[in-house]
């Protein structure tokens, strides 16, 4: 499993020095699998997808910190916790498990556990850019909150 920054971090960038995997960026950054590893050339996730290590690719999030989840161990084999927890002064550093409950809560009470499993993803899917786009909305009130517009 992996890490997720919500949208209540408020970048002070504690928490990326701390990742032994070098899986945090500041929000806006392109990132690769070979950023700070010894990856390179072409390897397989764990989910059997061949991915070419030095390919970049598009910020996970532009506003705020992200974890890439596919580079993140939760610092197993480094340390007893995840460090970006550790140190995250505002605890917005949770683990993917508890943001996946959420999507399965939210589609048990929808009734999508009577799905396919084509249509139990797409719902996933569907819920993950619905939350995005909530945070984003949440972000822009507040942003708009302390700038008086």
């Amino acid at each position: 499993m992996a890490i997720y920054i919500t949208d209540e971090c408020i970048n002070c960038g504690a928490c990326e020095p701390e990742c032994p995997n070098n899986a945090i960026y500041d929000g806006g950054i392109e990132w690769s699998y070979a950023d700070g590893t010894g990856v390179s050339g072409v390897f397989t996730l764990v989910d059997g997808q061949d991915v070419e290590a030095e390919k970049m690719h598009a910020p996970v999030e532009d506003d705020f910190y992200f974890i890439v989840p596919d580079k993140c161990t939760e610092c197993h084999g480094f340390h007893e916790e995840p460090q970006c927890a550790a140190v995250c002064p505002v605890d917005c550093c949770v683990p993917m498990t508890d943001y996946l409950q959420t999507m399965e809560e939210e589609l048990e009470s929808s009734g999508g556990f009577g799905d396919s499993a084509e249509d139990l993803k797409y719902k996933i899917q569907r819920f993950k850019d619905d939350k995005n786009l909530e945070e984003t909305n949440e972000r822009l009130l507040k942003k708009k909150e302390i700038l008086h517009v």
